[in-house]
Parts: C-alpha cells; sequence; structure tokens
C-alpha cells in the first residue's frame, strides 16, 4: 500500500533540503513505534504523488492505506450519496475525502472528528489560512470546525489589457457587478468574421443566453426553487432582470457564442484555436485558476502563439454585497471519521497537507487550484493571483442538504421545457416574462409528479417503470462531450 512510496525519495531529500523549511524545524517522529491510517482517494498513484510521498519522507513511522473511491463512480450506481455511504461504511477510513455538501451531511449527523479542540491542543497555526475557507468550513459545521482543505477554486474575471489599450476602453476593476461587465463589453467591435473577430464577454466554448442567465442568476444568489415550500419560483422581477440582461447581451453580438456550438473534438491544436480568449480575441471572461496554467501551455505547444498582457479582477459581484463572492469552492476537503481508531496519525496528515512547508512546495504549480494557505503562491507565470483572495464567501443561499429534496428525474424533464422556451425567447416569438411564467408553471407540474413518485418508491411502492431513467440517460450522454486527439 506504500509501493509508490519511495519512487521520489531522491528527489524529496532534495527538495527537504532546499525547499522544505519545516524539515529541519520539526524533525520527523521516530519515536520507534509505527501507527497508519487509511484514507479514501481517487486514485492511489496520484494520491501519493499529490500528498503520500511528501508525508512519508516526514513522518516514516506512519504508514497509508489507500482506497480508491471508483466504485462510488462506477457500475450501475444511480445514488450518489447511497454508494459513497455505503463506501464509506464498508471501508471504515479514517481520513475522508468530502466535497461540500458531503462535508455538511456528515458534519451534521456527527460523523466527524471536531478539529477545534486538536488545533488548540497542538498549537496548530491557522492564521495564514485563508480566513473565507474557514469561514465556510466553520458554517457547514454548525459554527465548529471537522474539516480542513489544502486547496481551493474561486473564480475571477479575467480581460486582455492588450484589447482594451487598442480600442482605448477603461479597464476593469475589482468589485463589477454584471451589468457594468455586459456595459464594457459593448463597447468592443461586433464586425468580422466569426472565426476570427473580437469578442467583448464569453467562455471557452460560447454563451447562450441561457447560459449567460444563469451565471448573472448565480452572482445575485437567485434560486429556482424554494426547497422550503418545493415550489419554482422563476417569474419574479429578479429572474426577468437577469435574462433582459443576458438577451440584451448576446442580442447586441458582443458575446462569444459560435453558431456551431464551440470545439467538440479534434486535435490540442484545434483546441486551442478555438477558444476566443486563449488566442486573443476576448476581451473578458470568468473563470479560476486553471485558466492561467491552459494559456501557458498554449504558448509552449503553438509555434506562432501570439501573448498578451493579461489581467484579473475580483469579480463578478452582487450589486448588493460587493466584497463577498459566491463562487469559492473546495477542491480535495479532508475530515477525520469520528470515532477513529487511529485518528492521532489522521490528525498528523491533516496538519501536514494543510501546513505552511506543503504549501510552499507545492506553491510552484497550479496543478490543484489555488493553495489555502496565503502568502505563498503569489503569482503564476508573471500574473499576481491575489485577486482570488480578495472577497469573502457569501453563504446567505439555501444549505445544500436541500437539493437532497429534488428528485434526479426532474432535472432532465425540466430543462427540456427550459430548452424550447428559451428557444423561442431567442427567436423573438415569445417575450421573456411569458416564457418564465411557462417555465414555472409547467415545470411545477413536473417537480410535483416527480416528488410524489419518489416518495412512493421510498414507501416500497411502484413510482415508475423507469422509462425516464433511460430516457435522463440519453438525454445527458452527449453532454459536455470533448474529445482532443493527440
Amino acid at each position: 500500500m506504500m509501493k509508490s512510496k519511495l519512487v521520489h525519495k531522491a528527489l524529496l531529500v532534495l527538495l527537504c533540503g532546499v525547499v522544505f523549511a519545516g524539515c529541519s524545524s520539526a524533525p520527523a517522529k521516530e519515536t520507534g513505534q509505527r501507527s497508519s491510517f487509511k484514507i479514501m482517494y481517487a486514485d492511489e498513484s496520484y494520491f501519493f504523488q499529490q500528498y503520500g510521498d511528501l508525508f512519508a519522507m516526514q513522518y516514516p513511522n506512519i504508514d497509508i492505506e489507500v482506497v480508491s473511491m471508483n466504485s462510488i463512480y462506477s457500475g450501475d450506481n444511480q445514488d450518489y450519496d447511497k454508494a459513497f455511504a455505503d463506501f464509506v461504511e464498508k471501508e471504515q477510513p479514517d481520513v475522508l475525502m468530502l466535497g461540500t455538501d458531503n462535508y455538511e451531511k456528515y458534519a451534521t449527523a456527527g460523523k466527524l472528528q471536531e478539529l477545534d479542540t486538536l488545533i488548540e491542543r497542538d498549537k496548530y497555526d491557522t492564521g495564514s489560512i485563508y480566513p473565507a475557507l474557514l469561514e465556510i468550513l466553520k458554517e457547514k459545521g454548525g459554527g465548529k470546525l471537522y474539516g480542513l482543505a489544502p486547496s481551493f477554486y474561486g473564480s475571477a474575471l479575467y480581460y486582455n489589457a492588450d484589447l482594451f489599450a487598442k480600442y482605448g476602453v477603461e479597464v476593469p476593476h475589482d468589485g463589477m457587478t454584471w451589468q457594468e461587465i455586459i456595459d464594457t463589453a459593448r463597447r468592443f467591435p461586433t464586425d468580422g468574421d466569426e472565426k476570427t473577430r473580437v469578442y467583448g464577454f464569453g467562455n471557452d466554448y460560447g454563451m447562450s443566453m441561457g447560459n449567460l442567465a444563469s451565471a448573472i442568476a448565480g452572482t445575485q444568489g437567485l434560486k429556482y426553487i424554494n426547497t422550503d415550500t418545493m415550489k419554482i419560483t422563476l417569474n419574479t422581477d429578479s429572474w426577468k432582470q437577469a435574462y433582459k440582461l443576458a438577451k440584451d447581451a448576446v442580442d447586441s453580438g458582443t458575446i462569444y457564442n459560435p453558431k456551431d456550438g464551440g470545439f467538440r473534438s479534434g486535435t490540442l491544436e484545434e483546441y486551442y484555436q478555438s477558444q476566443a480568449f486563449l488566442m486573443g480575441r476576448m476581451a473578458m471572461t470568468t473563470s479560476n485558476s486553471y485558466l492561467l496554467r491552459n494559456i501557458k501551455d498554449a504558448k509552449n505547444t503553438l509555434k506562432d502563439y501570439k501573448p498578451f498582457q493579461v489581467g484579473i479582477v475580483a469579480g463578478p459581484v452582487d450589486p448588493a454585497e460587493p466584497d463577498k463572492s459566491r463562487d469559492i469552492y473546495f477542491n480535495e476537503l479532508f475530515a477525520i471519521r469520528a470515532n477513529s481508531p487511529n485518528a492521532d496519525a489522521a490528525w498528523e496528515f491533516l496538519k501536514f497537507v494543510n501546513g505552511e512547508p506543503f504549501a510552499k512546495i507545492k506553491s510552484r504549480s497550479l496543478n490543484n487550484g489555488l493553495l489555502s494557505r496565503m502568502g505563498n503562491s503569489k503569482e503564476y507565470d508573471g500574473v499576481n493571483l491575489d485577486v482570488f483572495y480578495k472577497l469573502k464567501p457569501n453563504l446567505d443561499g439555501a444549505s445544500s442538504l436541500d437539493n437532497d429534496k429534488i428528485p434526479r428525474k426532474f432535472h432532465s424533464q425540466y430543462q427540456s421545457i427550459v430548452d424550447r422556451e428559451l428557444k423561442l425567447v431567442e427567436e423573438n416569438k415569445k417575450s421573456i416574462e411569458e416564457a418564465l411564467q411557462t417555465m414555472e408553471q409547467e415545470g411545477q407540474t413536473v417537480l410535483d409528479k416527480t416528488v410524489k413518485d419518489e416518495a412512493a418508491k421510498k414507501n416500497g411502492e411502484q413510482g415508475d417503470d423507469g422509462s425516464e431513467d433511460a430516457e435522463e440517460t440519453a438525454n445527458n450522454s452527449d453532454d459536455g462531450m470533448i474529445i482532443i486527439s493527440n
């Protein structure tokens, strides 16, 4: 189970001497007494590459067993939450790898060990951990801390400074609203061939009116279902304004929205060529830190690549709360299972991968998101990363636990209604108000039925013949499929 631990030993010794300041100041615990812990992770090899090898150099007397989570995602699992719970119950890992939803569920159910007392006992310094992340974890844990995340993802507004200079447009600033972003985007020209022209705003694969409206609504915290009442709430002034802003932007021609749907398959070079921002043909886009890696890779891959000055600002934001963001989320969140017999060893692992020395080593790349320990990753490829740490998390949205109330079958059926109605709006055959009213009414009928069917199934009754599952699989089989050939 530790077969890959020694693969990089020589390199790690060098790292320990050159980079890993903590190696000399915090010697490995060599008490002669061995201990171990079991951790759940997607892939054993990647775990040791990302965490395990470095931990083994610091703690040679702690053995790690990695149990792969592949079984959760494979097979005919229709209920991910149940498969996850069954996996934890069967394997009894000491360290759980969770998402924000599962973290909240397990913390609320008393299945995780509280970390506050351990932090206080060991005087573990959390001062340089991004406060927003600790705030999220404590809020999700009912005021207590039950897990730590070495890295996270956050979205920001990117811009091409060269295009702004060329067309004499004032560059973006921190805390821009969607109205400001779209107003700025409309200051760029809209003429020219679709494949070569400049766009004011967009994303990698194009933004339809629906995509843009959803992004606007997400920033403002708009919910289309009230899970307390199980009522669809689309026909409101806020939703109408979001769709109107999106429709006006798309109709203006400033939004990147290719008629062919954007890149679907092809070579790596063709993929890069299809990315308008990457190729210097888009003034602004929203993305996480991975975009910086993508830009750097394109520079190194394409022979005739023309680099441009990249700028990043914090946003977009809800005008009602311009200092907060709803786009902060975790990549890998580690917690200790309650009543774990190996809690001490597990806690040493959590301290290590969330500590300063580990962060200093990992600060050389962005291969696993942004570091939770601030001050280690100051820039990447010449671009300052401080912007990703500027906004506070906005936690006023509905609890993630509420998502469990919405049946899985609802989503595909509801989406077909949305697609139909928005197409009519885009073709100016129906007003936004009329479309939202229809989406709300017909969507409510579907929601009521799927909730009723779900309740019947849980009560052991025959809800339906399963045909909707097949339909959902068919509808989603090609969604988001991107194929790149070498």
